[in-house]
């Protein structure tokens, strides 16, 4: 396995990985957070996006954007077969989870964490989280979750294989024959 084909598989467990975390956000975590008080809901949303800011969770959703980009810039130096498949994997990645987050979730969360959720004021704005950030985290799930697939697709393909085309390929069934 070359470098091309394990950093196209780190891309896709990663996406896996960020898509399940998004996927599971919209099925459960926040369904759940809205069914709360709204002072206890936000509480609790402040809390996650706090706790989420680990090593361990920043390594995997910014080491996939870093996997990414170096994918595509590796699909336009090499010409391999499945390196469309690959764009389309770190494309979908980059804009739909990276820019979506830091252009919706992120600021959404940093201003959630200014406001008293206890108060009137809180409250609504609360609701008006809800409205915004649900959305964008569903374009992150269904995006991640689109990048697994092509990922899959290129390495179907054979993006980043290293076959040796100068000997024919051995037969499994008549080889030792």
């Amino acid at each position: 396995m070359n470098l091309t084909r394990i950093l196209i598989f780190s891309g896709l467990v990663g996406s896996a990985l960020i898509g399940g975390v998004c996927f599971c956000f919209g099925t459960a975590v926040m369904s759940s957070l809205q069914r709360m008080p709204a002072g206890q809901g936000a509480t609790a949303m402040n809390l996650i996006n706090v706790r989420i800011q680990n090593p361990l969770f920043l390594l995997i959703f910014l080491g996939t954007a870093l996997v990414c980009v170096a994918l595509v810039i590796l699909a336009f130096v090499q010409d391999t077969p499945g390196k469309w498949w690959v764009v389309a994997g770190s494309a979908l990645y980059l804009v739909g989870v990276i820019v979506v987050s830091m252009a919706i979730n992120l600021p959404l969360n940093d201003h959630l964490a200014t406001i008293d959720p206890n108060s009137t004021a809180g409250a609504a704005e609360w609701q008006n989280y809800l409205t915004k950030w649900n959305p964008a985290n569903n374009i992150r799930t269904l995006t991640s979750t689109l990048a697994v697939i092509a990922f899959a697709l290129a390495l179907q393909a054979g993006a980043g294989s290293t076959t040796d085309t100068s000997r024919p390929p051995v037969n499994v069934y008549t080889a030792g024959r």
